[in-house]
């Protein structure tokens, strides 16, 4: 059977896109971000994950507010990224997992989650620049992949509960994937940040740290708080959290901190990174 290693979530700011095109990682305003992954791509280099499967929520290149699936599953052999209108670099396709997709799928769907199924799919940032964080230079990525696609944008959005059972039927659908197999879980957006309107700029750091310290010591603590409780908390984008918890879920009762790290701002967002080892 396969073996869960372990997840990671980070966040998945356009500008980091254009700071690693531009080299910037060493600036002053930057580095503090990127200096949280060395540590990381040390464990990585370890555990040697062969799969990722990559939890995260759409900005337009796939689905847009006319057709926008609460969950969606990518089952085609490769995936490509596009850009999305601000000059984010076209990265090298990814190589899917189909065996694993269709086994999440099928599994899934045998736990009553209603999914959208996609035999063609585009990624954009929040998939790209979490995977080019984690393994930078790539010119060919060393694991294969599964998207997961969370609606974050067009309400009615999934519960927090909604989307940690998610997480939870995945951990248990890769557990049973009958494959030799490493595979990694990875949630990628937030934490707070709000990016129009009245409080365009929001950043809530007291809420952010006790979520990520939620994430060890009692990780269903997020899903008391409704949507709309998460929206006032975190901002319009920081729901993008779901994500996270969907990851945290996958990953079952027992794990261990590998690292972390925080830093405000990367673009009026609070950027966050943190790594769980499976015990």
């Amino acid at each position: 059977m396969a073996t869960l290693i372990g997840g990671i979530t980070t966040s998945h700011v356009p500008a980091i896109g254009r700071a690693i095109a531009r080299n910037l990682q060493g600036d002053a305003y930057f580095k503090p971000f990127f200096d949280g992954f060395p540590p990381i791509h040390d464990w990585l280099a370890t555990a040697k994950p062969d799969v990722a499967v990559v939890l995260y929520n759409d900005h337009g290149l796939n689905f847009f507010l006319d057709k926008m699936p609460t969950f969606a599953v990518g089952a085609a052999p490769e995936y490509r990224n596009a850009d999305e209108g601000w000059g984010i670099p076209v990265m090298p396709p990814f190589q899917g997992e189909q065996s694993l997709s269709w086994h999440l799928i099928e599994a899934l769907a045998g736990e009553d989650f209603d999914l959208t199924t996609c035999q063609e799919m585009l990624v954009d940032h929040a998939f790209t620049l979490p995977m080019a964080l984690l393994w930078p230079g790539s010119a060919a990525w060393p694991v294969k992949v599964v998207p997961v696609c969370i609606n974050t944008v067009q309400y009615p959005l999934p519960s927090a509960a909604r989307v940690y059972k998610l997480g939870q039927a995945i951990g248990r659908a890769i557990r049973s994937w009958d494959a030799d197999q490493r595979v990694l879980v990875v949630g990628t957006g937030g934490l707070s940040h709000q990016l129009d309107g009245e409080r365009a700029g929001f950043i809530n750091k007291d809420f952010d740290l006790k979520f990520m310290d939620s994430l060890l010591s009692d990780p269903t603590w997020a899903t008391k708080y409704s949507i709309t409780d998460l929206v006032e908390l975190t901002g319009t984008q920081g729901v993008e959290l779901l994500m996270w918890l969907a990851a945290r879920g996958a990953l079952g009762e027992h794990v261990r901190q590998v690292h972390r790290n925080y830093h405000i701002p990367i673009s009026n967002t609070a950027a966050g990174t943190l790594a769980l080892a499976c015990r």
